[in-house]
């Protein structure tokens, strides 16, 4: 069977497409920028079985070259953590132009992930996702809706949410919305969903709702984590707290952007519960309760074996959509800053030194003046230091890493490449690379920073001091740690 996939390199997309390939389907994946895709995760053997295809689907001019013999195709696309105001047009304009894909191929069956909307006062989020739906039902192909409350799972915006929330703050005064009643899912139990309606007709033209065991309020939710953690939490909510205050208290303490968590918030006055079990009779499967699901996206942690998360999403408002072009670090009209330091140890440990860099492990010097950093960057809207890392170990191209996103990572030949996502007044690099030099290995390290403007001038000279303190002692770190 072949099987067109919108969304691989996303949260959802990158966890369904290897049992999709794993069920002996050939996978037909349309991503923004080919370069982004995972071609490093996956064996020769499984890539035989995977086509990929540089499509934008916010832009009309199509590509010629979808297959026409598609049998099912899968729209996990959403814009929920965009800082587009017209998310919505973003939106209906990307699904239409899917439509027209789907169209001119041979496909008998579209899937679609929305969000459970039964109730009749909607935020925009779901409404936008409601008129997805209403965009995809005209198109040649039968539709088959899953609409799922919070997903829960290792890399998930809302378990990452709820995570920051419990871990760091043993009290909480929260806004009212914690009271709003929820039917949380596992993301193991989503993609057993999303595989198994494939091509099934008792699923064509039906929209079915998706949940756990246990319809629960935010309150529950949090509290079910800390218990699920070993932790003791009191939570107090007040009604005084709107949604605006709401989203920056969030920003704040959690690792989420304002868009993101001004769209959470706007959603969680809407009671998201399933109104009935039909998608049992289709796809019969194990659910997980609320708990199950926190624990074993713990395991995924622990393992260092998550797969995907929400931070690595471009789709953030915080980097423009074509970032993978900043590969090439600019030489004229720029600043910056190069220390090399010769060592002597085994190649391999600086790599991985390197490879750890940021998130628990921090930066190997001066990690309280890289909070401080961190903290200015939330103050005036930018990410800062609370996204972290997908993986401790592992870095790959589109990666967040802190207030970086990852442009290289050829751990091969030892190089890493990071573009800078903080608020500046300009664009900054931030670059490692062992090469070998008259018989000595040599960790070359280089910020370079290209100014906009006076003011980006002016914030060079001011930094200036705090660089020449932390990086020389950083690459020394690095080779030393």
């Amino acid at each position: 069977m072949k099987i067109l996939l919108t969304g691989s390199t996303g949260y959802i997309g990158r966890r369904l497409l290897p049992v999709l390939v794993e069920a002996g389907h050939h996978v037909v994946c349309l991503v923004r920028d080919q370069r982004r895709f995972d071609w490093d995760d996956f064996t020769p053997e499984f890539l035989k079985n995977v086509t990929v295809i540089e499509v934008d689907l916010n832009n009309d001019l199509l590509p010629q070259t979808i297959p026409a013999d598609i049998d099912a195709a899968y729209y996990l696309v959403h814009s929920m953590s965009s800082s587009n105001p017209d998310f919505s047009s973003a939106e209906s304009q990307s699904a239409q132009n899917f439509v027209r894909i789907v169209n001119a191929t041979r496909a008998q069956q579209i899937i679609y992930l929305s969000g459970i909307v039964n109730d009749a006062d909607l935020s925009d989020h779901l409404l936008s996702r409601k008129n997805v739906e209403d965009i995809l039902a005209q198109a040649n192909a039968p539709l088959t809706v899953l609409r799922a409350a919070i997903i829960i799972g290792s890399g998930s915006a809302s378990f990452e949410i709820i995570r920051d929330l419990v871990e760091k703050l043993p009290m909480m005064i929260a806004p009212k919305w914690l009271k709003t009643r929820c039917q949380p899912i596992g993301i193991r139990n989503v993609i057993e969903y999303l595989h198994g309606v494939i091509l099934i007709p008792e699923a064509y033209n039906q929209t079915f709702d998706i949940g756990g065991t246990e319809v629960l309020t935010y309150k529950q939710m949090l509290y079910g984590f800390a218990r699920a953690r070993k932790l003791n939490r009191m939570i107090i909510t007040v009604p005084v707290l709107t949604p605006k205050l709401s989203s920056l208290w969030l920003v704040f303490v959690t690792s989420t952007t304002f868009s993101l968590a001004r769209n959470l918030v706007n959603s969680m006055k809407n009671e998201v519960i399933c109104r009935d079990t039909r998608i049992q009779k289709i796809v019969p499967t194990k659910l997980l309760s609320y708990e199950e699901a926190v624990r074993l996206a713990f395991d995924k942690i622990s393992q260092k074996s998550v797969i995907s998360s929400w931070k690595d999403s471009i789709s953030l408002g915080t980097l423009d959509k074509n970032f993978l072009d900043n590969v090439h670090v600019p030489e004229h009209a720029v600043f910056t800053d190069k220390r090399n330091v010769a060592f002597t140890r085994n190649r391999e440990e600086v790599i991985n030194n390197i490879w750890s860099i940021g998130g628990k492990r921090g930066w190997y010097f001066g990690n309280w003046m890289w909070r401080i950093r961190g903290l200015i960057d939330k103050m005036v809207g930018g990410v800062g230091l609370r996204r972290g890392r997908r993986s401790e170990t592992d870095l790959k191209p589109g990666d967040a890493l802190d207030f970086w996103r990852v442009l290289v990572a050829d751990k091969e030949n030892g190089r890493l490449l990071l573009f800078a996502e903080m608020k500046l007044p300009g664009e900054a690099w931030l670059e490692f690379k062992i090469k070998e030099q008259n018989g000595t290995q040599v960790l070359y390290q280089t910020a370079t920073f290209r100014p906009l403007g006076l003011w980006g001038r002016l914030y060079w000279y001011l930094v200036l001091p705090f660089h020449g303190l932390i990086f020389p002692l950083m690459a020394k770190g690095i080779v030393g740690r």
